[in-house]
C-alpha cells in the first residue's frame, strides 16, 4: 500500500513542478523574442536495503525550444529582430556576455544603448554611446548611424556595429536572468552572416493554446495523482478495521 502513495505523492509533486514550468511559457507569451522551455518526466529507481520495488518520477528540464516567433514591424528606428538563426550580444548584470533575441532597444540619459531590460548593447569596442539630439538608424547588419538634429544636415555618422553572434544551438544554456550563455563560458564570436530586421520585434515563440491545454491536463493529472492517494488510504484504513475486527 505505501508504494502506491509513495509512487503518487512523486508524480503529484513533479507535476506540479511542470505546471510551473507550464506557467512560466504561458506568462513569457507576449515577452518579444522568449523561447519557452521544454521537460519531460523521467521514471527513476529507488536504490538501497527494501527499495527495490520503490520508483519515483522527476521533472527534468530538457532544453529550450529555438523555434522562431513572428516577426511583426512596429516602425520604431530602435526595434530590431533577428532573421532566422543568431543573437544580439548584451552585458549582464555580473559583466559576463549573455545573447537574446528581444531586440526592443532603448538609450539612456547617459546615451547608452540598451534593451529594456538595461542591459548594455556590446558593440565591436564595447557599449554603444549615442550623441544627444540624433536621430538613429539600424542597418540589417547591426551598423548603429546616426544623423545631428542640431548640426549639419543629412551628415550621417557611424557610432558602432551591434555585436550578433550564432552559436551552434546545442552550445547554448538559459542563465537565470533570462540571458543565453555557451556552455563553455566563453564569449561567442561576432557572425556578419546574421542579419536584422530594422524597426520590427520577434514575437515570443509560446503558444499560448497549447499552454492552455497543457496546464489543464497537468491539473487533470494532479487530481488523479491526489485521488490515488486517498484511495491507498482508504484501502489501509478498511485494512486496519478488518484486521481488528479478526483480532
Amino acid at each position: 500500500m505505501d508504494r502506491v502513495i509513495y509512487i503518487a505523492m512523486n508524480g503529484a509533486k513533479h507535476t506540479m513542478e511542470r505546471q510551473a514550468m507550464v506557467s512560466h511559457n504561458l506568462s513569457n507569451a507576449s515577452t518579444t523574442g522568449f523561447k519557452s522551455q521544454l521537460d519531460a518526466f523521467r521514471a527513476l529507481p529507488v536504490y538501497g536495503p527494501g527499495a527495490a520495488t520503490r520508483a519515483f518520477v522527476i521533472d527534468t528540464e530538457i532544453g529550450t525550444d529555438f523555434g522562431y516567433g513572428s516577426i511583426q514591424s512596429t516602425g520604431r528606428p530602435l526595434d530590431v529582430a533577428v532573421q532566422g538563426k543568431g543573437w544580439i550580444a548584451v552585458q549582464a548584470a555580473d559583466g559576463s556576455e549573455g545573447y537574446t533575441r528581444d531586440g526592443h532597444l532603448q538609450i539612456t540619459a547617459n546615451g547608452v544603448l540598451q534593451t529594456r531590460a538595461g542591459r548594455n548593447v556590446v558593440g565591436e569596442s564595447g557599449p554603444l554611446t549615442i550623441p544627444p539630439n540624433s536621430q538613429v538608424a539600424i542597418a540589417p547588419d547591426g551598423t548603429v548611424s546616426v544623423v545631428p538634429q542640431d548640426g549639419t544636415p543629412n551628415a550621417v555618422n557611424i557610432i558602432g556595429r551591434i555585436k550578433v553572434v550564432n552559436p551552434p544551438e546545442k552550445d547554448l544554456v538559459r542563465g537565470g536572468d533570462g540571458l543565453f550563455r555557451q556552455r563553455s563560458g566563453q564569449a561567442a564570436a561576432a557572425d556578419e552572416s546574421v542579419r536584422l530586421a530594422p524597426a520590427a520585434l520577434e514575437s515570443s515563440n509560446v503558444s499560448a493554446v497549447e499552454s492552455l491545454v497543457s496546464m489543464i491536463t497537468h491539473a487533470r493529472h494532479f487530481e488523479t495523482q491526489v485521488k490515488l492517494i486517498q484511495t491507498a488510504d482508504n484501502m489501509s484504513r478498511q485494512m486496519g478495521q478488518i484486521i481488528n475486527m479478526n483480532g
